[in-house]
């Protein structure tokens, strides 16, 4: 956030992640894919029909998989997709936590190229929308 000073709300952002780290997976770790985008699933007549890319897969805390709730939907998407996913609230607040993060590195130059500004984007829906009501 030192990067972007001035350029993002810094106290919404540190309430976003003391949110998110104030929890912790303490069910038996799963299998997570790590990178669920769109780019890693295969539709077929309109229906998911495969996920590829499993070079960040592993086993733990499936929060991470639910980042694309604020990346890609928007508010009623994201309530169907929590409603779907089945997990507590306490992931959707490590899930935030991860768009969160994701957001700001990319923005601060620290990841991925972003040159049209979709992360500011998914910033803005992570603050506004913490979906695990």
């Amino acid at each position: 956030m030192r990067r972007l000073d001035g350029d993002v709300d810094a106290a919404a952002c540190r309430a976003v992640w003391a949110d998110a780290v104030d929890s912790a997976w303490r069910e038996a770790p799963v299998w997570f894919h790590g990178d669920v985008a769109p780019g890693n699933l295969l539709v077929r007549r309109g229906r998911l029909s495969a996920v590829i890319d499993f070079g960040t897969c592993g086993v733990g805390d499936p929060a991470c998989d639910l980042v694309m709730a604020w990346t890609y939907f928007d508010g009623p998407e994201r309530q169907v997709f929590r409603e779907a996913a089945g997990l507590p609230a306490d992931a959707w607040r490590r899930a935030r936590g991860w768009a969160l993060w994701k957001a700001l590195a990319t923005m601060a130059g620290l990841s991925s190229p972003d040159p049209e500004g979709f992360q500011r984007g998914v910033l803005g829906r992570v603050i506004e929308d913490p979906v695990a009501v």
